[in-house]
């Protein structure tokens, strides 16, 4: 599992998509792993690796509760760690603004956990387990 990668956030999901889908896996050498031009999520990777996520933005604002700053995010980090509860907390102790506290999200994997900060410059990162 990879430990750190980028999401776009999309408010026109199925032509980010194309988009995404055409350029990562003729250029980057990408495949489509999980995901649809429906949405809501799908991602790429190569080899082994991710190469990016890309989610429906208002999916996120709403299962998550996360505000979206008006439409400035588009694009979010993901780091996958052992423990979201600590990872909040050190996040938070270390100049991060909690947006959404930790939860439970079975609706994205059975044992998923989230919490979603912003960084002391405002951009949004997901801290995630599973």
């Amino acid at each position: 599992m990879d430990a750190l990668y980028p999401r776009v956030l999309a408010s026109r999901f199925a032509e980010c998509f194309r988009f995404y889908d055409g350029l990562l896996t003729a250029v980057a050498g990408a495949h489509l792993v999980k995901g649809a031009e429906t949405g809501p999520y799908a991602n790429w990777d190569r080899d082994a690796e991710a190469v990016l996520a890309l989610l429906d933005r208002e999916m996120l604002a709403k299962v998550a509760g996360v505000d979206l700053d008006g439409g400035r995010d588009g694009t979010m980090l993901v780091l996958t760690v052992d423990d979201v509860d600590r990872a909040a907390a050190v996040g938070a102790a270390h100049g991060g603004r909690v947006v959404a506290p930790p939860s439970a999200r079975p609706e994205w994997g059975p044992t998923c956990r989230t919490a979603h900060l912003r960084d002391p410059d405002g951009n949004l990162l997901e801290l995630q387990s599973y």
